[in-house]
């Protein structure tokens, strides 16, 4: 069965229009999920907003939004106030400008979405935006309320659709200098690069989405399974043993080592 469109709107370029869809390009649905039981009548446990100080329960109509700006003072906003500053169109993905599409580094990136035409009609109008981004080496940027937010949204063409990436605040995303400058400019012998080079052309290997398998989600779900058909609790794995440490110092030694490992796996 399809997946229920997540968010529909338009996809607008100046004068040009076109009806789109909005799909989540990740999933979580496979993920093992608990709920928090008592433990002696097996009922699911509820979770309430109780008064800090007093202790009581909070009704939900009486929740409000606060920003702190001193020891136990806070600046109340309502949820009028706070949805006034929004985006006035939450359903139209006006593209106001273009950036090289190499100029965004990776560590912007936050969701992924794929962009669709809703409908036959709109489908050239969607190909010629999409195209156009393709052709010239660009991205658009633009902002759409998402996940109850305004966000800043990057648009990638990719094969027939367009990736929509949700993009980091700015005060979200640290400055790599503040880290990386302090580390040292020297480069590594030539030997010592060759080596690597051989370890890394030896152990490439085209991509495969089993390489990020979660082993703890099949194990967890082989439990589940086993306990359906009323059997024991299946036994906790041993932990591997740790390889032994040769206390090896020398790269150029651990290098080859590692070359020669690598070959000895290869074969097999």
């Amino acid at each position: 069965m399809a997946p229920r469109t997540f968010w529909k709107g338009y996809l607008k370029l100046s004068l040009v229009t076109c009806p789109v869809t909005l799909m989540p390009a990740t999933t979580e649905g496979e993920k093992v999920r608990f709920h928090t039981l008592n433990a002696r009548t097996g009922n699911r446990v509820v979770s309430q907003y109780v008064d800090a100080e007093t202790g009581r329960p909070v009704r939900e109509e009486d929740e409000v939004k606060g920003y702190e700006r001193g020891e136990n003072d806070y600046v109340m906003l309502e949820d009028e106030e706070i949805e006034a500053v929004a985006l006035e169109s939450t359903r139209t993905i006006d593209i106001d400008m273009f950036v090289p599409a190499n100029s965004i580094a990776w560590v912007w990136y936050d969701r992924p979405h794929f962009l669709m035409p809703a409908d036959e009609v709109g489908q050239e109008a969607f190909a010629v935006i999409r195209d156009a981004m393709e052709v010239t080496g660009t991205v658009g940027i633009s902002r759409v309320v998402m996940y109850r937010r305004e966000r800043a949204v990057m648009l990638k063409p990719r094969d027939k659709g367009i990736v929509l990436w949700t993009l980091r605040y700015g005060d979200e995303v640290r400055d790599d200098a503040d880290y990386f400058d302090a580390l040292g400019t020297e480069k590594p012998e030539a030997k010592l690069m060759t080596l690597v080079r051989k370890l890394i052309d030896e152990s490439t290997t085209p991509w495969d989405a089993g390489m990020v398998d979660d082993p703890v989600q099949a194990r967890l779900k082989d439990i589940i399974a086993a306990k359906k058909k009323g059997k024991k609790r299946a036994a906790r794995p041993k932990p591997r043993a740790a390889a032994p440490e040769d206390n090896v110092i020398d790269i150029m030694t651990a290098l080859k080592k590692s070359i020669q490992a690598e070959g000895r796996r290869s074969s097999r």
